[in-house]
């Protein structure tokens, strides 16, 4: 049985909380939330205690944390639960300040703890399978990859202040991909251009940040890469991949609500996508904190682990340095 405490009680933490409460062998001990409304209100619902990060961390009868509250907090408190031996699943990202990224992995591999950074694409079953057949040989050596990432609405102004831009909030889990997918075999990027641009709000760009990007990656074997996104999708919550190989070329689609469409004199119609990512990534979300818990009982190591954090965030500084100068940045 192990016993863990989830950080954060707000829109992220209550799915990861919902999701570990329900799994065998874990119990969710404790909850803890500077909103003590939202941390009492999630604790009762789950039949967890309300506690300060210090009970969390001073309580030899936790064996993990799971850290979902809000991004400007990660960091420490991952450092914090490495010092008092909890293993770690830890939201992206780990911090907006490279710096203080590496010196989180340094301080997990001292601590000599496990340590789980969620992205949760990798455990989407629709791009789990294209990897597993990129795997198996399917359409042959990678060449190409086409990531678009497009959000329906943009976060508050006010969340996007603080969310260090939009490579390291949003472009963050794309990159994530690239690295997956175009990179399965050790390959690793060598040239990166972006861009990007204001075109959904005018006070996206008050804040100083962009809210459509465009952005391409070459790797050291000469595979190429491209990521489109943005902040306003019309159509709903907008997740695809394509992959080309010298053999052919995987497709990964979006998921829409039902599979029905209605033919009729005024043409063809269907759902659209899901309209937000917690229903898109539902089963993701469930499958990557099945496997963080599998992972600690078996010791078997996990799919998504601190370095590809600190990975994934190298590639988003690099974005937005080139974004800011207009000029690509080569490794």
């Amino acid at each position: 049985m192990k016993n863990v405490a989830i950080f954060g009680a707000g829109r992220i933490g209550r799915i990861h909380a919902g999701n570990l409460a329900a799994l065998s062998g874990v119990t969710l001990k404790y909850v803890s939330d500077p909103v003590a409304d939202a941390a009492g209100s999630l604790a009762r619902q789950l039949g967890a205690q309300v506690a300060s990060a210090d009970q969390v961390f001073a309580d030899s009868a936790v064996d993990a944390v799971v850290i979902a509250s809000s991004t400007d907090t990660h960091s420490d408190l991952l450092s914090r639960a490495a010092a008092a031996g909890k293993h770690i699943f830890c939201e992206k990202p780990i911090d907006l300040s490279l710096a203080r990224v590496r010196s989180c992995v340094q301080a997990v591999q001292q601590a000599g703890v496990a340590c789980m950074i969620g992205f949760q694409r990798r455990f989407d079953p629709t791009f789990n399978e294209a990897r597993s057949r990129l795997d198996r040989g399917e359409i042959g050596n990678p060449e190409m990859l086409i990531v678009t990432s497009r959000d329906p609405g943009a976060p508050p102004v006010d969340y996007i202040k603080a969310s260090g831009g939009i490579f390291r909030d949003m472009l963050i889990h794309d990159f994530d991909v690239f690295r997956w997918i175009l990179c399965a075999d050790g390959d690793t990027a060598q040239w990166l251009s972006a861009t990007g641009s204001v075109l959904t709000d005018p006070a996206i760009g008050a804040a100083g940040d962009l809210d459509c990007t465009a952005v391409t990656i070459r790797t050291a074997k000469g595979r190429l890469c491209q990521i489109n996104t943005t902040r306003r999708s019309a159509y709903g919550y907008d997740q695809r991949f394509e992959l080309m190989g010298s053999h052919g070329m995987l497709q990964c689609g979006n998921h829409r609500p039902t599979e029905v469409a209605q033919w009729d004199a005024g043409g063809i119609h269907g759902d659209n996508p899901e309209n937000f990512f917690l229903q898109r990534y539902a089963a993701a979300y469930r499958l990557e904190m099945a496997h963080f818990f599998d992972c600690l009982q078996s010791g078997s190591p996990f799919r998504t682990t601190v370095a590809d954090g600190l990975a994934a965030q190298e590639l988003a500084d690099a974005a937005s340095e080139s974004a800011k100068s207009g000029r690509p940045v080569n490794w």
